[in-house]
């Protein structure tokens, strides 16, 4: 198992504009070929937009575009002709394929924390697509078969409590909020675990309240 700390994260976005920004993997200005993507999953950003500021339109390609809200309300215009807000629990979903551009904004009156996975898709091209799931259950996970990939929430309310994490290839842990341990380690908000080919993992609550994303990944 591979720990990145949320502090690890490479700081990015526009402060001046409102935009804050933390990067888990190689993005914008930023690159370390070492750390480019782990399986499918090549972009896992944590984005804290203030009220009235966003990303204005912009391209994108061959790339899956999972976001979570974590708190607030963001909304997402894209030139396919999709305009929705996206709240705590609803998972989003843009296949970019041949290419598509989008806005992405907060219009409300309260801050937003949005985590944001970008996957690269196991063939090129195709027409863009977009989905929104509301309110998704811990018991039902949502699949990205383009990229080969499933993501499941956890959410975990009380300390001590357990849950499994899915035997894959790989998996990549994400903490939202709280804390947790899995095997050895101790993980906080922000701080992610890359494990390879591991069998028979546990999450375990270490404070009430805990929220995890995991990708489990076909390779």
């Amino acid at each position: 198992m591979d720990v990145r700390r949320s502090g690890e994260r490479y700081r990015g976005g526009d402060p001046a504009a409102g935009i804050e920004s933390l990067h888990a993997f190689s993005f914008g200005p930023f690159y370390d070929p070492d750390n480019l993507r782990f399986g499918a999953v090549i972009a896992c950003n944590e984005e804290r937009l203030a009220p009235g500021a966003g990303f204005d339109e912009h391209p994108h390609s061959h790339t899956e575009i999972v976001t979570w809200v974590v708190e607030g309300e963001l909304t997402h215009r894209d030139t396919v002709g999709h305009e929705t807000v996206v709240r705590p629990g609803d998972v989003q979903r843009l296949s970019s394929a041949g290419g598509v551009r989008h806005v992405e904004r907060n219009d409300g009156s309260a801050p937003l924390t949005f985590v944001q996975m970008w996957l690269a898709p196991l063939e090129p091209g195709g027409d863009p697509a977009y989905e929104i799931v509301h309110g998704i259950a811990d018991s039902t996970p949502y699949a990205v078969p383009e990229a080969g990939a499933m993501l499941h929430v956890r959410r975990l309310g009380a300390v001590g409590e357990r849950t499994a994490v899915p035997d894959a290839p790989r998996t990549y842990l994400h903490v939202v909020r709280g804390a947790v341990r899995v095997g050895p380690h101790e993980l906080g908000p922000g701080d992610a675990v890359r494990a390879e080919d591991e069998k028979g993992l546990e999450l375990v609550a270490v404070s009430v309240q805990a929220e995890v994303l995991i990708w489990e990944l076909s390779e």
